[in-house]
């Protein structure tokens, strides 16, 4: 298996990952209506997985990058 295919992987799953957080803070955002512990709690959760996704992603780019260089 190619790393370059594993960087791209990653960085699709990097990708999915924060944009799933994003979405699941809007929702509950838009459901409750209103900013309580439980929505804070939640949202702190969902903000350690959108960093997971971030990091997620930069150990894709730097998988890819040799690829790219030569």
């Amino acid at each position: 298996m190619d790393i370059s295919f594993i960087g791209f992987t990653f960085d699709i799953i990097g990708k999915i990952i924060v944009s799933y957080t994003v979405i699941m803070v809007h929702r509950r955002m838009l459901y409750e209506h209103k900013i309580d512990n439980a929505v804070f709690k939640t949202m702190k959760k969902e903000q350690k997985i959108a960093m997971f996704g971030v990091v997620i992603m930069i150990i894709g780019y730097a998988l890819q990058v040799p690829s790219h260089l030569g």
